[in-house]
């Protein structure tokens, strides 16, 4: 699915009041989406080199931090 397919197809859930169970649902699914999406990028985090992490401005202690945070944690 193209970003604009998404956009028009979140679009159109907003447009609506969804019934209680599919909201739940949705919001499950987008939970547990973010929660990939952090998982995924403190895995990169862990893997990249002293000067990539200093060219966005990291160090070695910010990524221990983030790779030590909760799961599910922002």
């Amino acid at each position: 699915m193209t970003h604009d397919q998404t956009h028009t197809a979140l679009g159109y859930l907003s447009a609506r009041p969804l019934p209680p169970l599919t909201a739940v649902a949705l919001r499950m699914v987008v939970l547990v989406a973010k929660w990939e999406e952090r998982r995924q990028t403190r895995k990169a985090l862990k893997h990249l080199e002293a000067h990539l992490l200093e060219d966005v401005g990291l160090s070695r202690g910010d990524v221990s931090r983030e790779l030590n945070r909760r799961f599910g944690q922002q």
